[in-house]
């Protein structure tokens, strides 16, 4: 339930992303499943469904699509486009609907003033 242009870019990426970033990712503790990881597909899914609809449950290298890994932790990866421009993926919380904590209740006042 993935497109098949899909899967062979991350086939590659992944060969890409293992010879140079292999041996941290393990040593860092990343696991199969933080690289390669899908959703588990529903016993009878619906015919738009798609393994890789679910952020919270796919692994980094499903995310790459051709961009380089520049930067390596335990929690995180920082992916470069073309551009210039870098993502950070997380390994870790990865909610599907955003950040947990996410809501305009939870910002401190700026400058220690007053929420009200």
């Amino acid at each position: 339930m993935v497109p098949v242009d899909r899967w062979q870019s991350a086939v590659e990426d992944g060969r890409r992303f293992l010879a140079r970033w292999g041996e941290q990712a393990e040593a860092l503790g990343w696991t199969s499943r933080d690289l390669f990881g899908l959703h588990r597909s529903p016993p009878d899914p619906h015919p738009s469904y798609s393994r890789l609809s679910r952020y919270d449950e796919t692994g980094l290298v499903w995310l790459l699509q051709r961009r380089e890994v520049v930067a390596l932790t335990e929690a995180t990866a920082a992916i470069q486009s073309p551009t210039g421009a870098v993502t950070v993926y997380r390994r870790f919380n990865k909610p599907a609907l955003g950040p947990l904590g996410d809501s305009l209740d939870d910002l401190e006042p700026p400058f220690g003033g007053s929420a009200t």
